[in-house]
């Protein structure tokens, strides 16, 4: 059995959800290049909780603002199968109280964040 995260406390499979595919790319490149083994994206809310479905990530990168919806039924879906997330969002985004204390990345983000928001599982420091 394949450990939870490798040895550097990195996640090994982080899920991507983001409406924009030049970001998602981006993202990706960014955290296999921070030693993650499995990168996925989802552009919409059913096509993250499908693949959550189909194989729950370690730890999940969640714009708010997708087309047409938001991200927080996936955060929902997280928060039950106790699967750590933070939130993206390049606005100020008021967070339902239910995820207000959840860690957000900011857009643009610096790869020293995102590494260190993937290292510690979410949690802030």
């Amino acid at each position: 059995m394949e450990p939870a995260a490798s040895y550097d406390g990195m996640p090994s499979d982080v899920l991507i959800v983001e409406d924009d595919p030049i970001i998602a790319l981006d993202f990706e490149d960014t955290i296999l290049g921070l030693g993650v083994k499995t990168v996925r994206s989802a552009a919409n809310v059913a096509n993250a909780l499908d693949m959550i479905a189909d194989r729950p990530p370690e730890f999940a990168l969640l714009d708010v603002g997708l087309i047409r919806e938001k991200s927080f039924a996936v955060a929902e879906r997280l928060e039950v199968l106790n699967i750590p997330y933070a939130f993206v969002t390049g606005y100020g985004t008021r967070l339902p109280a239910a995820f207000a204390t959840r860690p957000r990345l900011p857009k643009p983000y610096s790869t020293d964040a995102l590494q260190a928001l993937l290292k510690n599982g979410g949690i802030k420091l």
